[in-house]
């Protein structure tokens, strides 16, 4: 800004300097956010997450078609994924954080590879275990790492850029896959999905190789005792329920004549997802990410109830994506609230933890959604798991 000079006055000079404005002190600067090795661990978000969600539609489609079992699929893929968050922490509290990614991006891609070479269920379970083990590794390690590489001060919103890193994988990979499944077959879909982890591979020496803690495990364990932590986590893995639902049920769950909006949904529901994760990453940071925790879990058992008119494509839709919005603001939420509440060493635990949350909710999803459909049909149980959800109002309310 350039000033004009003084114009002559009759005033005295001392009531001149009188009106100046004083010149102000610039307050100190953020640090960056973007740095090389945090865009070194989006690459390999990117190559894990694609990979993951690609399949993930695809491979219970491909178990039913079969004649196997869609929640099977889902399931083994869960379990086999949780058990390996339990286990991460210790492994790279031993071999660091650059052999634990490597690792899960080799067990994630190589056996997608060959998932189409036989077609009995005991082979399909098989691949999604040894994919789970692998999703495992990546999410674990590549958490706990992405969150030392975020300064503190801008915590919200740097989970809210690796959201959306991690989110357009997911929008684009689960309405890609089922369409290219039914145009071009499962074998090109898997080939692409594997090829796409073990490309991400190639990064990984570039990464940071700080350790974790090496006591993990233990702080695992201690993590699902303290309510500080314990609560968000279970608020989180109640909306992973319908997670789990929509991506391995949505597909089947919709009647032939309108099945047509199947892959849209699938595409409405990450896309909100990712808004919603963003915005609510940059309100936490302002205001505290404690006051979306509630609004959150609301939103996505809402959104579940509305998808219960199956067969509507407008109810299927709005459904879907209430609950993407409702899904994205408690992922951000809640992870956000948990770094705040440990020391960076605890950053491995929270990670493990959430993740744990995240995927035990897919699973039990699927699963446990498989089996009351079996019961009520597919529009009963949606409107079921809205209900079930609704029984996290109490630690959500608390920490709000």
């Amino acid at each position: 800004m350039t000033t004009t000079p003084p114009r002559r006055s009759a005033a005295p000079a001392q009531t001149q300097t009188q009106t100046q404005t004083p010149a102000r002190t610039p307050g100190p600067a953020r640090p960056p956010l973007v740095t090389r090795p945090l865009v070194l661990r989006f690459v390999t978000v990117v190559g894990a997450s694609a990979s993951f969600f690609l399949l993930l539609s695809v491979v219970p489609l491909y178990a039913e078609r079969g004649g196997g079992d869609a929640g099977l699929a889902t399931g083994s893929l869960m379990l086999a994924t949780v058990a390996g968050e339990l286990a991460t922490p210790r492994l790279v509290a031993r071999y660091g954080y650059r052999a634990a990614l490597a690792a899960g991006l080799v067990l994630l891609g190589a056996p997608a590879l060959v998932l189409t070479a036989w077609h009995g269920m005991a082979w399909i379970a098989a691949v999604c275990l040894l994919r789970g083990l692998g999703f495992a590794l990546t999410v674990v390690a590549g958490g706990a790492l992405t969150a030392s590489l975020i300064p503190a001060e801008r915590r919200g919103e740097g989970l809210a850029l690796a959201g959306i890193v991690s989110g357009v994988p997911s929008l684009l990979g689960l309405p890609l896959g089922v369409w290219l499944a039914s145009h071009a077959g499962f074998t090109p879909v898997c080939v692409a999905g594997g090829m796409v982890a073990l490309a991400a591979v190639a990064v990984v020496p570039g990464l940071p190789g700080r350790e974790g803690s090496p006591s993990g495990d233990a702080g695992v364990v201690a993590g699902l005792r303290t309510g500080a932590l314990a609560r968000p986590a279970v608020v989180f893995a109640t909306t992973a329920l319908g997670a789990g639902i929509v991506v391995t049920f949505l597909p089947v769950a919709v009647p032939a004549p309108v099945s047509g909006v199947v892959a849209v949904a699938l595409f409405a529901q990450p896309a909100t997802a990712t808004v919603a994760r963003w915005y609510a990453g940059r309100f936490g940071d302002r205001r505290g990410p404690s006051r979306l925790v509630l609004p959150g879990l609301l939103a996505s058992a809402a959104g579940l109830l509305v998808t219960a008119l199956t067969g509507s494509p407008v109810a299927v839709l709005a459904g879907v994506a209430l609950f993407g919005a409702g899904f994205g603001v408690t992922q951000n939420a809640t992870l956000t609230l948990m770094y705040a509440r440990v020391p960076a060493s605890g950053y491995g635990t929270v990670s493990a933890l959430w993740n744990v949350a995240y995927d035990g909710g897919m699973g039990l999803g699927a699963v446990g959604f498989g089996a009351a459909a079996a019961m009520t049909g597919y529009p009963a149980a949606f409107a079921l798991t809205s209900a079930v959800m609704l029984l996290a109002l109490l630690p959500a309310w608390r920490d709000r």
